[in-house]
């Protein structure tokens, strides 16, 4: 597909490098695949944004593109693009993800990002909150650059080389004939070290700021997702990195949720299940009726459809399960007795035997035989 490369990056023709520098980092942190996953689009217009940096970060080759436009740069030896980024620029935009640095072959280079611009927070709904979804301020706090030390963390603004290290960020242990690396204590593998520390930021180069912000969670949400909320986490010179909500739903103390579908146990007397009969039983949206069989047995389960959980993706609602608890009497009266015992022997069951199929007897005499 044919693209403008000043169009894809945002710029103007006249832009100077280091313009298209910053554009190229907002729009590959932006689009990259990490945060926008399965994406095809997203994916497709990354590569975009990889193809024209390469060209517009190229003096010669930007130079031809302007004069000729893509089809001069297919006659350069090693020319056009070959799908590849400047690492220094890579290791940002994966900075930005995970707070350190990556994949930058020069020694001692050091991150652009302080921080990591992305924002995890939890949020806690109720059952019915997540089931129904709702709208919720949450109150959390973000990091800027500290404006006072140029986000240097030191109070003249200034950084020096730690002397510990050497500005690599690692120093060698010699253990008897081994030696390992590990990380400079001195600098926390920064390579830097600071001289006094700026009192705004105490020496972290950044400040927290407080803030909140109303989402709207959808109906359906469950346990473990997570709600985007875009350019709203940690700040640094141009770029925003993202907030995250990651839900926690509370137990309901009647229904049980496993993914769409929803459980409930239902008491039923022991008279309503031998007889078979229709009750008024609770969902999650008003009251149904149940219908039972003659002779319901306990633990026995009934499906209603569509009465679970919309789920959040397909918007297709899930189904609502009964589970029969049969209840027996706790006490009896001398009428009841008279006439259990009635219906009892209406069923010719006699006292001191088994309600069972006498053939029983039979089997366990075949074991000893």
């Amino acid at each position: 597909m044919e693209f403008d490369y000043y169009e894809i990056l945002e710029v103007s023709r006249d832009a100077n490098s280091d313009t298209i520098k910053k554009a190229y980092r907002k729009q590959a942190l932006r689009y990259h695949p990490d945060r926008n996953q399965g994406d095809k689009e997203t994916e497709e217009k990354f590569k975009q944004i990889n193809e024209a940096y390469e060209v517009l970060s190229n003096a010669e080759k930007r130079e031809i593109y302007d004069r000729y436009g893509k089809d001069g740069l297919k006659g350069m030896a090693g020319g056009g693009f070959s799908g590849g980024f400047d690492f220094d620029d890579l290791g940002d935009i994966f900075s930005s993800f995970f707070g350190g640095g990556f994949g930058s072959s020069q020694k001692g280079s050091k991150s652009r990002y302080k921080y990591a611009l992305d924002i995890e927070i939890g949020l806690t709904l109720e059952f019915n909150e997540a089931v129904f979804g709702c709208e919720k301020e949450i109150k959390y706090r973000y990091k800027t650059p500290c404006q006072s030390c140029n986000a240097t963390g030191s109070k003249d603004g200034k950084k020096q080389t730690c002397p510990k290290c050497g500005g690599s960020g690692k120093i060698g242990i010699q253990q008897g004939f081994m030696q390992f690396v590990q990380t400079c204590p001195e600098c926390s593998g920064t390579g830097e070290s600071i001289k006094d520390k700026c009192p705004e930021c105490s020496g972290n180069g950044f400040n927290e700021i407080s803030d909140s912000i109303k989402i709207n969670i959808p109906e359906g949400v469950d346990n473990a997702t997570r709600i985007r909320v875009s350019q709203k986490g940690n700040r640094y010179e141009d770029m925003s990195g993202d907030l995250y909500v990651r839900i926690v739903v509370k137990d309901d103390e009647h229904f049980l949720r496993n993914g769409d579908d929803v459980y409930i146990e239902i008491p039923v007397f022991f008279t309503q299940a031998a007889l078979g009969d229709s009750i008024k039983i609770p969902t999650l949206r008003g009251d149904t009726i149940l219908d039972l069989p003659v002779g319901a047995k306990d633990k026995q389960q009934f499906v209603i459809p569509k009465e679970g959980v919309k789920n959040a993706r397909t918007k297709q609602l899930g189904n609502l399960i009964v589970q029969i608890s049969i209840q027996m009497p706790k006490k009896l009266n001398d009428e009841q007795i008279e006439l259990l015992k009635k219906l009892q022997n209406s069923f010719s069951v006699k006292s001191g035997e088994m309600a069972t199929d006498k053939g029983i007897w039979d089997k366990i005499k075949s074991w000893f035989s």
